[in-house]
């Protein structure tokens, strides 16, 4: 049984990513492709991608994926000519858009962020809304090596706080920007500021390459959800 339904999924995706548009196809072809990045480099050396979504609401299973905000990260520096600005709400509430607008969309963001780990704040809320995404259109089993900032600040710095808190809080903290309402992109570059810091911190604290990073971020969300 759980073989056949293996054998149907796996057929049903095969079909999907047939369907795809030749340009759309070559794109993930060559994505998938792809050798990621080797993640024992010190963080110096390596490329992050900071990123945040936005959403019609709450709920990766009912609600939309509306767009997606990223800049990249390197030599401890955010690189403002290499960001990524994605709108899909136009798109989502389009009943006559051309669905290969989005596919074309949701390609240019992995030939942007490549296989590089991605920073955020509650990955299963972002991830949640991307692999959902993915699967309908690209027919991508999305599983990127996530560092989530909102489990990983409290261990590296329970000085401010030892639980999970508001971003706001940690902004507040850091003395980054204001509270209240912000759009994705905004988001964004708070987050990479944090990065920075948080960057800072882990170097201390022995923390010196990327796969220690996505390594002690699990370990924390792992950690502190057992509680």
């Amino acid at each position: 049984m759980v073989l056949g339904l293996k054998k149907f999924l796996f057929k049903d995706d095969a079909k999907r990513s047939a369907s795809l548009p030749d340009d759309v196809r070559e794109a993930l072809e060559s994505w998938r492709a792809g050798k990621a990045p080797p993640f024992d480099e010190p963080h110096f050396h390596t490329r992050y991608v900071v990123i945040d979504v936005a959403t019609s609401g709450a709920s990766a299973a009912n609600d939309e994926l509306l767009g997606i905000a990223a800049v990249a990260l390197q030599s401890g520096s955010m690189m403002p000519g290499d960001a990524f600005a994605l709108d899909l709400a136009g798109e989502s509430a389009d009943a006559n858009a051309d669905p290969a607008t989005v596919d074309r969309q949701l390609m240019a963001f992995l030939t942007y962020a490549g296989k590089a780990p991605l920073v955020t704040y509650h990955s299963p809320f972002v991830s949640g809304f991307l692999q959902r995404a993915y699967k309908e259109h690209l027919a991508v089993d999305f599983q990127p090596q996530w560092v989530d900032l909102a489990w990983l600040l409290p261990s590296l710095f329970p000085e401010i706080s030892a639980t999970v808190v508001p971003l706001d809080d940690w902004l507040e903290a850091f003395g980054i920007g204001s509270g209240g309402r912000r759009n994705s992109m905004d988001n964004t570059l708070a987050l990479g500021r944090l990065f920075q810091m948080l960057l800072v911190r882990a170097n201390e604290k022995n923390i010196l390459t990327a796969a220690k990073l996505v390594e002690e971020s699990q370990a924390a969300t792992l950690l502190r959800r057992a509680r």
